[in-house]
């Protein structure tokens, strides 16, 4: 198994290495691409260190049979037709290619099998917020059609990247420090702070990354439910979080839906008011699963349950539900 990571250097491209280490991912030769900035860094993997390779257009991808790609769209765009033309099947953590009717969009607890049909060669990996809701959207789905989803994210800063992060935990250094503070990745002051925007607005008023969510939850869940979506960027570090309100066809009860939750794929159930005991991205970031928990019934629809998520952002809404679509791709060889 010959493998390659585009965009090794990046908060995503050094998550999959950890993945794939730790899942003990079966790689015969790692291969890693980056930009001029990155190219010539060394990366560990199992006690080796392997050199970053500048992305160029040429026949480096030849014989590689898997390539993760996190590398923007615009280079996802760019490089497809290098990245496939030998075989190699590219699961792409970028925008590029999500709503292509011929690119396959998968979250694996979801519709694994719509992977295995892939006429480009490509398989995108979803938003992480679609990811994380989807998750959890399944088992519930699998109770009754879903009909509605009114849901706010509270999106830490692990989603614009590693230097987001850097730029997070610098603001506080300067804020502690009565220094000015450092702006440059969000459009206003991050820390101590919550920016109800993420991605640029569209002509409707809802901004990319809300449509987003309308648009990837019906093509991943094969689903006519519309979704209604306000996401906010967080002064948390790394796991993004949800509150979702679904509408289902027909009434069910809690203990159905913490039930359904308890015994699906990738979800943990954290769900004790007595005790206090709910999701937070304090606890969740580094884990795989999504954790669920505040489920109740809608008091404003009778047909309605509310709960909280919360998930690691750059593993389950990244690099993890990447290497997952690739071990399903193995497993049905």
């Amino acid at each position: 198994m010959k493998v390659a990571i585009v965009g090794a250097s990046g908060a995503v491209g050094q998550e999959f290495l950890r993945v794939l280490e730790q899942r003990n991912f079966p790689i015969d030769e790692l291969l890693l691409f980056g930009s001029e900035r990155s190219a010539g860094r060394k990366c560990k993997f199992r006690g080796q260190d392997i050199e970053i390779k500048l992305l160029q257009h040429n026949d480096d991808f030849r014989g590689v049979d898997i390539a993760f790609t996190s590398a923007g769209a615009g280079t996802s765009r760019e490089f497809a037709e290098d990245i496939t033309k030998y075989g190699a099947v590219m699961i792409d953590n970028s925008s590029a290619f999500r709503m292509d009717p011929d690119v396959p969009l998968v979250v694996p607890e979801c519709n694994a099998a719509d992977a295995l049909v892939r006429p480009r060669g490509i398989i995108a990996n979803p938003n992480c917020t679609t990811i994380m809701m989807v998750v959890v959207l399944q088992p519930i789905e699998k109770l009754s059609h879903i009909t509605r989803v009114h849901v706010a994210s509270y999106q830490s800063a692990s989603g614009a990247g590693a230097q987001a992060m850097a730029e997070l935990q610098q603001q506080y250094r300067e804020i502690v420090e009565d220094k000015p503070v450092t702006v440059n990745k969000f459009a206003y002051q991050l820390a101590y702070n919550v920016i109800p925007q993420i991605d640029v607005f569209t002509d409707n008023g809802y901004t990319k990354e809300e449509m987003k969510m309308f648009n990837e939850t019906r093509k991943i869940l094969h689903s006519d439910v519309r979704c209604s979506a306000m996401c906010v960027r967080i002064s948390a570090l790394r796991s993004h979080s949800e509150a979702v309100w679904i509408e289902t066809e027909k009434p069910l009860s809690v203990k159905e839906v913490q039930t359904a939750l308890t015994s699906a794929p990738g979800v943990v159930l954290e769900d004790d008011p007595a005790t206090q005991k709910y999701p937070m991205p304090l606890f969740t970031g580094g884990k795989d699963p999504v954790y669920v928990g505040r489920v109740r019934r809608d008091l404003a629809n009778d047909n309605g349950i509310t709960l909280w998520l919360s998930g690691d952002q750059i593993r389950k809404g990244a690099a993890l539900n990447a290497v997952q679509i690739a071990e399903y791709l193995i497993s049905q060889k």
